[in-house]
C-alpha cells in the first residue's frame, strides 16, 4: 500500500478501498483532491489487483484476505495519529460494511460510495452455475462484463481506461460464489453496527448495482449521524463521473463536520 500526504498541515487520514477489478491508480483525481484539502492519504490495491492482476488467469482470492488487507489499511492510517475516515467503494464497499458488522474499527467516520449489495449485472455463465456445480467446478472461469462504459458517463475516464490492462473482470466460480455469499450475508444482519457517522452515496443511473438494497441496510443500522445521498443522473463511479467535484464538495463538508463535532478546528 502507498501513502500520499497532505499538502500543508494535515487534519485527518482517509483509508481508501476500491472496488473489484479496478485498482489504486484509478483514484489519482480523488487522492489528490484529498491531499489538497489537508487530508492524508492510505490506499494499496485489494489482493489479486492492480499489477498482480496482468499476470493473473481470474480473480479466485480468498475473501478473508480482503478483509486482512482493510484490517492493515487501517493499521497503517491509525500511525498517524489523526481521526480516520474509511472510504469503500463497490466492492470495497460491501466489505467495508460486513467488516464493520464483525467488529468495532478505529475510525472517526465511514463514506460508502455505490456498495455492491444486489448486482444487476450477473456473470451469466456462473450464475447459471452456482446451484448445479459443486468444489470440483469451482475453477470454472468467466467473465463479469462490467465495463468502464458502465461505470460513468465521463468520456474522458472512458478514453483513458477502456484499454486498461489492470482491469481485469474475470473470475472463477468460487470467487463469484464467495461474493454471493458476502452480498447475502450483509445484507441479512440484523444487529448495528458501531454507533460510527456514517455517509453512504449511490447513483441515481447505477448499471451496476441496485442502490435500494444498500440504502435499505443503511436504514437498519442504529446511528446517530448518517447521510444518505443519491447523485441524479450519475453512473456507478461516482468520483469519476462529469459531477465529480460536487461529489467530492459534499463527501469533504461531511468528513469536516464530522472533525468539528470531535473539537477539530477545521
Amino acid at each position: 500500500m502507498w501513502k500520499w500526504e497532505a499538502d500543508g498541515q494535515a487534519k485527518a487520514v482517509i483509508a481508501i478501498v476500491h472496488s473489484a477489478y479496478e485498482h489504486h491508480r484509478r483514484y489519482a483525481w480523488l487522492i489528490e483532491e484529498f491531499r489538497s484539502s489537508g487530508f492524508h492519504v492510505v490506499m494499496g490495491d485489494l489482493p489479486g489487483h492492480g499489477e498482480v492482476a496482468m499476470h493473473k488467469q481470474a480473480h479466485d482470492e480468498d475473501f478473508q484476505s480482503y478483509g486482512a488487507y482493510i484490517d492493515q489499511l487501517v493499521q497503517a492510517s491509525l500511525t498517524y495519529n489523526l481521526p480516520v475516515f474509511i472510504m469503500g467503494h463497490g466492492l470495497g464497499a460491501t466489505l467495508v460494511m460486513h467488516l464493520l458488522q464483525e467488529k468495532s474499527i478505529e475510525c472517526a467516520g465511514v463514506i460508502l460510495t455505490s456498495p455492491w449489495m444486489h448486482l444487476l449485472i450477473h456473470a451469466s455463465k456462473l450464475s447459471s452455475a452456482l446451484a448445479t456445480m459443486g468444489k470440483l467446478a469451482e475453477n470454472v472461469k468467466s467473465t463479469h462484463e462490467v465495463t468502464v462504459k458502465q461505470l460513468t458517463r465521463n468520456y474522458d475516464v472512458y478514453t483513458q481506461d477502456k484499454d486498461d490492462e489492470l482491469y481485469n473482470t474475470t473470475i472463477t466460480l468460487k470467487w463469484y460464489r464467495e461474493l454471493q455469499h458476502l452480498m447475502k450475508v450483509t445484507a441479512a444482519k440484523q444487529e448495528s453496527i458501531q454507533n460510527i457517522p456514517i455517509l453512504m452515496m449511490s447513483a441515481e443511473r447505477d448499471k451496476i448495482t441496485d442502490p435500494l438494497y444498500a440504502k435499505h441496510w443503511l436504514q437498519k443500522q442504529q446511528l446517530s449521524e448518517l447521510q444518505y445521498k443519491e447523485w441524479k443522473n450519475c453512473f456507478h463511479d461516482l468520483f469519476h463521473e462529469p459531477e465529480r467535484e460536487e461529489v467530492f464538495y459534499y463527501t469533504n463538508s461531511f468528513m469536516n463536520n464530522v472533525l468539528r463535532s470531535l473539537g477539530y478546528v477545521v
